[in-house]
């Protein structure tokens, strides 16, 4: 098996990172966090020491954190984000509001399969779409919840929201939706598009931006091949949405531009022969087809 050292993160890339965080203690995280001041932190450091107690206890029991403070400084340290309720963030994101399901054990798995298959193999394969044959069977949610357990393993990692007809990135991540690709590749906006999602620290999107009337010509363009060329310098890890490859031709041609594939098929919906079509013809555009992986309950 082929594999490779990833720098990590520059601090500035990002205000908390996971390695940081690992080895910070509960008191300093609570700080970086705006949810304990410095004063406070040293109180309860002092408290501390005169009780014996664990630095959490202390601070719940002086009144000046929360339990829920203490499991979000653990959560930390364990490279394991807990979310607060006012996050912001779409319920489809079950690798962030329930980790320990079984969904997300399956996507656990297949992240581990795709590190193997695809992102450890080359630095250049950095990009990957996220394909099906029709609406409604999983790319949208198979894309954010990835990026989410991409971003736990401490993977610089970017979600592009290439389907500009119908997208939902922006909505998942709760982030505004009118700037983004198309304005990119329509050279009306840069790269300042990208948004950082904080409550999952590494993780960024960029969304597809005002809907065009021409989406396939843009994603043609030789302006898209460039962006994903430029973000894989930056990113360890880029999940690229897109549109039904049954309704139009642009998830042949981001697949194309990104490299690789992974096919979504949602088990009440897809078809073994359009499952079969897409594979030959992402193969046909030179295209590296990384899997499939059948979701359960049909989303976008």
């Amino acid at each position: 098996m082929n594999s490779r050292v990833l720098a990590m993160p520059r601090e500035s890339e990002y205000s908390v990172g996971l390695p940081r965080q690992a080895a910070l203690p509960i008191g300093a995280l609570l700080v970086d966090s705006g949810r304990l001041s410095f004063d406070d932190a040293e109180r309860i450091h002092d408290y501390q020491q005169k009780t014996g107690q664990l630095y959490g206890e202390a601070g719940v029991e002086m009144g000046l954190i929360s339990p829920q403070d203490v499991r979000l400084a653990l959560s930390l340290q364990f490279g394991h984000i807990a979310l607060p309720r006012d996050a912001g963030l779409s319920s489809e994101l079950v690798a962030a509001w329930q980790p320990e399901s079984a969904a997300v054990e399956h996507l656990r798995s297949l992240r581990s399969q795709l590190m193997l298959r695809w992102f450890e193999n080359d630095a250049r394969h950095a990009a990957l779409a996220v394909v099906s044959p029709g609406k409604a069977e999983g790319r949208s949610y198979i894309t954010a919840n990835l990026a989410v357990l991409f971003s736990q393993l401490g993977k610089r990692t970017l979600v592009i929201d290439a389907d500009l007809r119908s997208p939902r990135q922006h909505r998942i991540f709760g982030v505004p939706g009118r700037v983004g690709l198309s304005g990119i590749l329509a050279g009306r906006v840069g790269a300042d598009a990208v948004v950082d999602i904080k409550a999952v620290p590494g993780l960024s999107v960029l969304p597809a931006g005002t809907t065009p009337p021409n989406p396939q010509e843009l994603l043609a363009r030789s302006g898209f091949s460039k962006l994903l060329s430029s973000l894989r310098s930056t990113y360890d890890v880029i999940l690229v949405d897109t549109p039904a490859a049954a309704d139009c031709a642009d998830a042949s041609t981001v697949a194309a531009r990104a490299g690789a594939a992974l096919i979504v098929a949602c088990r009440d919906s897809s078809s073994v022969p359009r499952i079969a079509d897409l594979t030959d013809e992402l193969r046909q555009f030179g295209v590296t087809v990384v899997g499939a992986v059948l979701n359960g309950a049909g989303k976008a």
